[in-house]
């Protein structure tokens, strides 16, 4: 299991990353960033708290059964593509990841991949 500290290591170091927090989802709080910009964390964790919610509530709506299950949220600007990847943690609960990749020297593909694996080793005990 890898602590918060070596997450951000590890999400750093995929091609193209520029931005990484952590957040707590339930509470919106910036648990852990490492940023390339002058970003404040807990404000930017409390307005990407919201952009999860707003997905997952307008996907519910179209859903059949009225559920669904979100693996990550991929947004395009001309700031750089905008990873979030929701986690259910044992210990601390919901958290979200939130990554800013390089719209020049990124590959999406490559990162949504390498971040799935990093999630992954987070939450495992």
């Amino acid at each position: 299991m890898l602590d918060i500290e070596d997450c951000l290591t590890d999400i750093l170091a995929i091609p193209g990353a520029l931005d990484v927090l952590v957040i707590e989802d339930t509470g919106s709080t910036a648990v852990a960033a490492r940023t390339a910009t002058r970003l404040d964390p807990q404000e930017s964790a409390t307005a990407l708290t919201r952009i999860l919610h707003a997905a997952l509530d307008g996907l519910a709506l179209t859903s059949p059964d009225g559920t669904v299950r979100v693996e990550d949220v991929i947004i395009t600007s001309d700031q750089g593509h905008h990873l979030l990847r929701p986690l259910e943690t044992a210990l601390t609960g919901p958290i979200l990841l939130y990554l800013r990749l390089d719209l020049d020297r990124a590959n999406l593909a490559l990162a949504r991949h390498r971040l799935r694996t990093i999630s992954g080793r987070l939450i495992t005990t």
